[in-house]
Parts: structure tokens; sequence; C-alpha cells
């Protein structure tokens, strides 16, 4: 009955984080209302006449069209820099020479043979630059919040009006290829799609080759009004290679000859769009604000002239936005209800030869009919919901109405001076530009209540579960005393909750709700807290922590609520595990708790008294700290620069070998990389084999000498195809493909039927029964009883060996007559590590497989810092200490610096861009179809691999403390050590 207890105070305790978590996030993670209003050509977007130039005209729908049929090529990822025109050489100074510049060399020929023909803009993108939310972005002209990042790789249908439901609406004939994304976008929207799988970001050729298929002959056909090409390998080669790679060259020079193919085949009455949603960073990666990634590139060209001038020396800077508007009112249709672009204006000059009074006069009608839409999706939303500034909102509105009033009287006024038409341009820009502002503004705020409270309930949960640890070692402690109370609490939180939105007729936040409970249930455990430890007890007792180490640990909690500590948390956490480290080699030198590292050796009963420990020499103590310090100063030659850097450089170790150039550097990494799998593999059996582990037959161990070794071959094996694939010969492409689904799997199903051997039969322990019968058994379980004494509480190992008394009792008696029956058991000591050991090398090599190849040194240097770490914890632990054994603070300190610690060196970063999304390949090459489940899985696993890894060896801290040998039974229990 005290474990089903301890199982529901484990599931409150879980409920009270998933509680502070999720009112944490409802406050981070910002959301919008969703207007599902929409624009239609019968109602004008406000009162007035109709656009100049559109009077007279049948069938006028805001604004004539200028275009019939537009081309829009999405090149994901085209970040500015790679489309920008490349300036002649200055001499004097070094050429500047990198793979992707001046590749789209067929851009800056248009844009000095044809100048009035085309323009080269920088797409200033919103934040998270990812590629749902920039789609969404691209076809609304709203601004997605940072919540719609999870939506990413499980996109749902755009509710909200866009381009495509207007082309729809209006007739027109809409045909995609590519990206598979908008088929959930925009399902049944497409008179014709050639959808390809998105979501492997390995395959560079796949979804661009696809795509090439259909765009030229679909082009030629004429059966279409609006084409879309969204490709894919630019993209996928910044997340596979970086964009310095030469395959990115080969990937923009190949987009630059579609580009000029498309170019050939316009008409007249086509306009060709050329677009980025989004740039990259030095890494290839995307989805936060960085300059790189948020400027992309976006070029517009026309057989017929669209402007009235050259292009500028620099290009202008527009928000991505902008693009919505412009694109429906050229194609005479009504903006999206939601849209905050602002049209680009000198698109609607009319061209070289257009007289300026009238370029100006239709760039104000397209002005002014985008700042009503604007103005109506304004007064629209802030009805329906209070998010909108309501000062800065009046401004808007008085500001509008005088631009509207001005534009109006030049209506009226067609002869009106050049300058007033300046002057109302001006200003419906400053109304556009403001209205985009308050918007970004008020869809940007965070509920610091909310974000507070949360982070407050999380601290109230885990200072339940300190009290709870401590009280557990307590005989008398139960847990159904602090289940009962807190669960009627709770409840009736809940239901006082409930029935208050009931009587006010207020909505229900299921998230507020579930706050409310948990928050009840935690009343009265807090004032037991209080009311005990306040009163009886001083304050020292509820953090019974040494005072340095609870200096760091406050250190490092003050510094997460600053921004700069969290761009330099890679460098700052190394900091204070070396600093927790120099002071427990200080603290076990100046206590002179110093034990040997040697095997403690027990005599057999009936002989002396066992010998005390030796003291140790500082030396040992000494040598375990540097060489702590040392692995973690190679695992900081792991790093990965965050965006906010520079001027910092990246280590070449994170990137993968198939991002290598040159055969032998390729070559004598990969033999690092499977050096660094053998040494873990001898490490592991040697360390066994010195405890004795390895000498049981028991399935485990067996799996150990034949199974961990195929482990490894099947990874090394797994690398060299994946850094080669590419080059492998077509005529065995077939078998690369194969190996490179069947490899991965077998290392985890391996490593699972390992995991499952463990579980099963975890114990190593080698026991013989000697004397009178010749036989040899091994135990099959720990003694699990309830504990009846004190001693059962202190001590664990004594309880295994009484056990193995009892199961050889009935022996024992049978053989009297034949002499003393003498009963063996080897390597008790290690009966707990050899089980964790063995368990965290196997679920080492499946995340393992999830990272890059050259990411296995900082495994290895897990691994070691992990056993140098315990060895020195476990120095200063003497086994004549009474009571309980408890793990000590510094333990658990430096347990989760470590993690903290190997999170950074392999590669990761708390930020969207640096997530490893090529994780979610590993072993599925061709996706995942509609299932999302599992590549959050694999990128969950390969995103906290390093917190795993030790949560699972954490319980080797349980094992610090040397047991004591059982007396009783005539027998021995040799070599108890740790």
């Amino acid at each position: 009955m005290q474990k089903v207890s301890v199982l529901l105070f484990l599931a409150w305790v879980c409920f009270l984080f998933y509680a502070g978590i999720a009112l944490f996030t409802s406050g981070f993670l910002l959301t919008r209302l969703e207007l599902t209003n929409h624009s239609s050509c019968q109602e004008p977007p406000g009162p007035g006449f109709l656009p100049w130039g559109n009077q007279g005209k049948p069938g006028a729908c805001w604004m004539a069209s200028r275009f019939s049929r537009v081309v829009l090529v999405l090149i994901d990822a085209l970040r500015f820099d790679f489309a920008q025109p490349q300036h002649s050489h200055v001499p004097g100074e070094p050429p500047v020479s990198l793979p992707f510049l001046g590749k789209l060399g067929s851009l800056q020929r248009i844009l000095e043979i044809q100048p009035h023909h085309a323009r080269l803009y920088r797409s200033q993108v919103d934040p998270p630059t990812t590629t749902m939310q920039r789609l969404k972005a691209l076809t609304t002209g709203s601004l997605p919040t940072f919540i719609d990042a999870g939506n990413n790789f499980a996109s749902h249908a755009i509710m909200e009006d866009n381009l495509i439901k207007q082309l729809t609406n209006a007739g027109r004939r809409v045909v995609f290829m590519g990206d598979d994304t908008w088929k959930d976008l925009f399902p049944g929207a497409f008179s014709k799609a050639f959808f390809f799988s998105s979501f492997n970001v390995r395959d560079l050729h796949t979804v661009d080759n696809g795509i090439l298929e259909h765009l030229y002959p679909t082009m030629d056909s004429g059966e279409w009004d609006v084409l879309i090409a969204h490709f894919l390998g630019v993209d996928h080669c910044g997340h596979k290679h970086g964009p310095h790679h030469p395959e990115m060259a080969k990937k923009l020079s190949q987009m630059d000859q579609v580009i000029q193919e498309l170019v050939e085949r316009l008409e007249n009455d086509t306009l060709l769009v050329v677009a980025g949603d989004h740039g990259m960073t030095v890494n290839g990666d995307h989805g936060g604000e960085s300059e790189l990634e948020v400027s992309a590139a976006l070029f517009l060209y026309s057989p017929t002239a669209l402007f009235p001038s050259a292009p500028p020396e620099e290009p202008e800077v527009i928000p991505q936005v902008s693009l919505v508007p412009t694109l429906a009112l050229l194609l005479g249709l009504p903006i999206p209800f939601g849209n905050i672009g602002e049209v680009i204006a000198e698109l609607f000059s009319g061209g070289k030869d257009s007289q300026p009074h009238f370029s100006a006069l239709v760039q104000a009608s397209a002005l002014h009919l985008n700042a009503q839409q604007v103005s109506r999706f304004l007064h629209t939303y802030s009805a329906a919901t209070q998010d909108l500034q309501v000062k800065e909102l009046h401004q808007l509105q008085n500001l509008f109405s005088k631009a509207s009033a001005d534009y109006q009287w030049l209506l009226q006024n067609p002869q009106g001076t050049e300058a007033a038409l300046k002057t109302v341009i001006a200003e419906l820009q400053q109304f556009l530009r403001g209205a985009r502002a308050i918007c970004i503004e008020s869809w940007a705020r965070f509920s610091l209540v909310r974000m507070a409270g949360g982070a407050a309930l999380l601290a109230a949960a885990c200072f339940l579960c300190l009290l709870a640890s401590q009280w557990a070692t307590s005989p008398s402690f139960h847990f159904r005393p602090l289940l009962l109370i807190p669960g009627a609490w709770g409840l009736g939180g809940a239901i006082l909750y409930a029935g208050f939105l009931t009587t006010t007729g207020l909505k229900l936040d299921p998230v507020v709700l579930g706050t409310i409970a948990a928050t009840s249930s935690l009343l009265p455990f807090l004032w037991k807290a209080w009311a005990v430890w306040g009163s009886k007890r001083p304050l020292a007792t509820l953090l019974p922590m040494p005072g340095p180490v609870l200096l760091l640990l406050l250190i490092r909690l003050a510094a997460f609520f600053s921004d700069s500590f969290v761009v330099a948390e890679a460098r700052a956490t190394p900091f204070l595990l070396g600093s927790l480290i120099l002071l427990l080699v200080a603290q076990l030198h100046w206590e002179g708790q110093l034990l040997p590292p040697k095997l403690l050796t027990i005599p057999r009963l009936g002989s002396s008294s066992p010998t005390g420990p030796q003291r140790h020499s500082g030396t040992y103590a000494l040598k375990l700290g540097i060489g702590l310090l040392l692995c973690t100063r190679l695992a900081g030659l792991f790093h990965r620069c965050p965006e906010e850097t520079p001027a910092c450089h990246s280590s070449p170790w994170l990137s993968p070998l198939a991002s290598m150039v040159g055969g032998r550097a390729k070559n004598l990494c990969y033999g690092a990389c499977v050096g660094a799998l053998v040494t873990l593999l001898v490490a592991v059996r040697l360390w066994l084999r010195r405890y004795g582990n390895l000498k049981s037959p028991e399935p485990p161990v067996l799996f150990v000498r034949w199974g961990l070794p195929l482990m490894v071959l099947g990874t090394a094996a797994y690398w060299a195809l994946a850094s080669g694939a590419d080059e492998a010969p077509p005529r065995l492409r077939a078998l690369v493909a194969g190996a490179s689904v069947v490899l991965p799997r077998a290392v985890v199903m391996l490593a699972a039927s390992g995991l499952m051997l463990l579980l099963w039969r975890p114990v190593t322990v080698l026991v013989k029964a000697g004397a009178g019968a010749q036989r040899t058994r091994t135990v099959l379980t720990p003694f699990s009883g309830p504990p009846t004494s004190q001693a059962d509480l202190d001590y664990v190992v004594p309880q295994i060996y009484r056990h193995m008394q009892e199961e050889f009792r009935g022996r024992l008696e049978r053989t009297k007559s034949q002499g003393p029956l003498t009963v063996a058991a080897y390597q008790l000591g290690s009966i707990y590590s050899a089980a964790m050991v063995m368990a965290l090398t196997f679920l080492a090599f499946p995340l393992l497989l999830l990272h890059a190849e050259r990411i296995s040194l900082v495994f290895l240097l897990l691994f070691l810092q992990s056993f140098l770490l315990l060895h020195l914890l476990a120095a200063g632990i003497t086994i004549t200490t009474p009571g309980p054994f408890t793990v000590p603070w510094q333990a658990v300190s430096a347990w989760a610096l470590m993690a903290a610690q190997t999170f950074y060196s392999t590669g990761h970063q708390p930020v969207f861009p640096a997530i490893h999304w090529h994780a979610a390949f590993v072993g599925f090459p061709e996706g995942h179809g509609s299932s999302t489940w599992l590549p959050a899985l694999l990128v969950g696993a390969n995103t906290f691999a390093s917190h795993l890894l030790f949560s699972d060896s954490g319980l080797y801290l349980g094992c610090l403390h040397p047991p004591q040998a059982s007396n009783g039974l005539e027998g021995v229990c040799p070599q108890v050590h740790f």
C-alpha cells in the first residue's frame, strides 16, 4: 500500500509541475485572435469614391488589375546576400570568396539590362522564421505569433482571409508544386497540385527535381493563372551542410538556371516573383530573429516596364507582409481582411513613360485602399478583443481620417499640386506603418502575471519535493496523509472556481482551472511547512546543503533572469562546474575525509575483525579534480556560438562528416569517431571485468559481451554510409538507402533488447555454494520485502545477502552431516553500479545515433566525467556513517551542471534555430508520412540527450555509499567496494 501512496504522490507532483508549466507558457507563448471575416469585391473597404482610374470600368474590384498572371517562385531560405549583386572588385582590397556569392547572376544581369522591368528588395521577415509561419504571412499579410512556431510540422488549414482563397473565389486557376506544407494550409484550394514531402532536411534534390519535372510543361500548357513553385533544396542544403559548403553553390546555380528559363517563357501580362520565405544563420539554421534569418530576397520582374526609374544603388528594405496587398491589387483582387502590410507604391507608378502626376495619383489610390482595409481590420479587431492600445489606436484613427479627407479632396480636384499628392502619400504610409507597429507591439506583449504565477507554482512544487525527501527518511512517515488533505483542497478549489465562472458568466479557461486546483492542493502543505518548520526549527534545516553549494545554485537561478547570461550560459556553466569541483577537492582535503580508491577487503567470518579503511593523501582527490577540470575544458572545445555573438566561431566538430570537403580529412575524422566508440566499449567492459561483473552468466552480461560490439559495429557502419551517401555510385545508391534504414533501427532494437534484459534480470552478482554442493546459481531478484527494522532502511546490500541466506537455508540443513556449506557471494558491492553502467551504455547508443558523428567524442567525455565525479564524491563518504544514506547536495549540483554543460557541448542552444531537425530522419530517410509523434520523439531525444543520460546515471548517486557486509550464515562477501 505504501508503494501506491508513493506513486500517487509522484502523480501529484507531476500535476503541479504540469500546471505551473502550462500557466507559464500561456503567458509566454503568445496568441492572437484570428478573425474569420473576408474581403469581397461587393463590399469596398470603406466609404468614398472608387479609386482614381477605376471609375466607369465594369466589374472593377477595388482596383483594376495590371497583370492577369503571376509566377511565384518561392526559394526556401533564400537569404538576401545569396541574391545580392556583386560589385566589381576594388583594387587594394582582398577579394571575397564565398560559395554562395554571385551564383544568382541572372538577377544581376536583368537589373543591369532591363532596369525599368525588375527590382530586388531586401524583404524584412518577422520572427519566428519558420516555414509555416512565413507561408502564413505571405498569404494573409498578418503576423503569426510565437506559439505558431510549435505548429511548423503539424500545420492546420488557414482559416483567415488569404490570397489563395481570394484567387479561388475569383475563379483563377492556381497550380502548385513543391513543399507539401501547402496541402495542409490550403486543402482543396488548387486546381492542380504536385506535392512533395518536405520534412527530410537531408534530402536536397527530391522536391526540386519533382518541381522541375512539372514546371515547364505546366507553364507551356497555359492552363493556369497563378503558378506557385516552392523549392526546398537551398533550405535543406543549409540544414545539412551550411551556407559555406560547395553544395550551396550548386543549388543556387540550379535556381539561377530555373529563373533564366522562366524569364524566357514569360508573356507581357505575367509578373514573375522570386522570393525567399526567410534567411538562414551561418550554420544554415533558422527560426529566430538574427539579422541573417530575417533578411530574405524579393525579386520582381515583368516583360513590360514596371518602374519609372532605375533601381537604387542599395536595395530598398520592405516588410515581407507588403507583398500580400501588392499582389492583390496588381491582380485586381480584394486585399485579405486581416492584412497589415503596406503596398509597394512604386509598382503602381505606371512604368517609365507615365507622367509623374498620374503615377503619384495611382500610388495614392492604392495606398488609400490599403489604408481603408487596415483601418477596417483594426476597428473590427479592437471590438472583438482588448489587445490593442487604446491611446495609440485613437491617434492612428485620427491620422487616417485626415489622410482620407485629403485624398477625397484630391479625387474631386484632379489638378491638385504634386506636393499635395506627396503629402497624402506620406500620411497614408505613416498610418500603415503605425498600424503595423501597434500590432507588433500588442501581439508581442507577454503576460507577466501568468509567467510569474507559473514560476511561483514550479518553485512551490520543488519545495514540496525537497521537504518530502527529508520526511521520507523517517520510518514513521507515510505518504497517505500527505495526499488526502491536499487532494480534497484541490478539488474544492476547482469546484469553487467553476461555480464562480458559472454565476458570473465568464469563459472557462482550463489552464487557470488547473492552476487553481494545483494551488489549492498546495495550501495545506505550505501551511504545515510554515507551522512546523518555521516555529520549531531554524530556516537552515529547510535547505540542508552547504553554504557554498547553495550560493552557486542561487547564482545560477538568478542568472536565468538575465538576457546576457542566457547568451553566455554555454561559457558560464563550465565555470560554475569548475568552481564546484575545486570546492569539492578543497573540502575533502581540509576535512580529512579521503578514502583509498582500492577495494575494501572483508575477511571471512570467524577471523579477526576487519581492518579499518586507510586514510589517503590529498593526491588522489587532486588527480580526480584535475581530470575533471581537464574533461570540462575539453568539452568546451565543442561549442556552438549564439547568433548574438557574431565574432565567435563555432566548433567544426559539431558538423556532420558529410559536410566536410576533402577525403583525407573526412577519413581521419571518421577514424577518430570510430575510435571513440571502441574506447567507450573497451572502457565499459574493462570496468565491469575489474569489478567482476563480467563473470556472471546472466543474460545482460552475455549481451554486454556480444550485443554491445554489434551495436558499435552497426553505428560505425551507419556513419560511414551517412557521410558518403552523396558520393556513392548510382548502382549502389539503392543498397546504401536500404542500409541507412536498417542499420540505425537495428542498433535501436539491440539497445532496447539490452535494456529489457537488464530490467528482467538486473543483478549481475555471482553466487556459489561450495563444499557439500558443487553447483552455481545466480541471484534472481533482490530482496524487496517491507522493511522490518531500522537496519533494513540503513543498508540494502545486506538485505540481498540475507535473502541468499534464506534461499540456501534448506540445503544447509540437508547437508549438516557432510560438513558446513560455504556460500560465496561475489561483487555485492557493485550490484547496483554495474546495472547502472550497463543501462547508461545501452541508452547512449540510440542517443548517439541522433547526433552528428563527431559528437561521439563528447559522449566519451560524458562517461569519463561521470566516473571521475562519482569517484571524487565517493572518496569523502565513509562506510561507518550511521543512519540511512542520503545523496549529498554537492553531487546533485555537480550532476545538474554537467547535464547543462553537455547540452551545449553537443551543439544545442535554447533557441529555435539550434534545434537538430535532422534527428527525425535517422532510420526514416523517407519521412514519417502523417505521423508527428515519432519525429517529435526523435528530435526531443536529440535535444535532451544529455539530461536523459544524466538522469539515468543520476541513479548512480545512490551507490556512492559503500555498503557493509552481512554477518550470519557461514560464507564470504568478498571485495565489497564501490
